[in-house]
């Protein structure tokens, strides 16, 4: 009989356990017309995306990369006296009105070695190349060196005349950790 009993007991257990998990799954009733939830907790509202003003003008940030801002100095007398390039008719990018350059670049005309040239990273010279020779920088080109590629486009007419005249130009500076900076300037070519 104690062996029925406590069948019994523990039938009568699992069935109330059944019934109550039963209970508590079951969807609550929705709310009577005159009746208003509050969520336990309150949806996420998107903040709102403000889109970033754009005249056509290429940015003077860095963009992307590791976060250090890429920093073009001008290069002085001293770093092309310690840097010397070898070549007969050179190429310049001004940035700003400057007169001393961001970028300098000398070839040969008429032969198809590489150009040669010279960037200031922050406080550091480095050199660069670029294919073709002097001819090939005239109407702009793609330097490349140690983690960086640069690209000096023509943007418009020649801003003078004469021999060696102006013509505005935007260089872009690629850096190997996808870090890339545009600026606006000058490139002037002649000897």
């Amino acid at each position: 009989m104690t062996y029925r009993l406590a069948t019994v007991i523990a039938a009568a257990l699992v069935l109330a356990a059944c019934s109550q998990q039963k209970t508590e799954d079951q969807p609550a009733a929705p709310p009577a017309p005159d009746e208003v939830r509050t969520p336990a907790v309150a949806p996420a509202v998107p903040a709102p995306v403000t889109a970033a003003p754009n005249d056509g003008a290429p940015s003077n940030g860095t963009v992307g990369g590791d976060g250090s801002q890429i920093q073009l100095s001008p290069l002085l007398r001293a770093d092309f006296e310690a840097n010397k390039l070898d070549g007969e008719l050179g190429c310049g990018f001004n940035s700003g009105g400057g007169t001393d350059p961001l970028l300098y670049a000398v070839g040969y005309s008429g032969v198809k070695e590489p150009g040669y040239g010279l960037v200031k990273v922050g406080t550091y010279v480095e050199r660069i190349v670029a294919p073709g020779g002097y001819d090939a920088m005239v109407n702009g080109t793609t330097f490349s060196g140690q983690g960086k590629t640069i690209k000096i486009a023509i943007t418009g007419k020649a801003t003078g005349g004469g021999e060696s005249p102006a013509y505005p130009a935007t260089l872009t500076y690629d850096r190997a950790d996808g870090a890339k900076r545009v600026i606006e300037g000058t490139w002037t070519c002649g000897p």
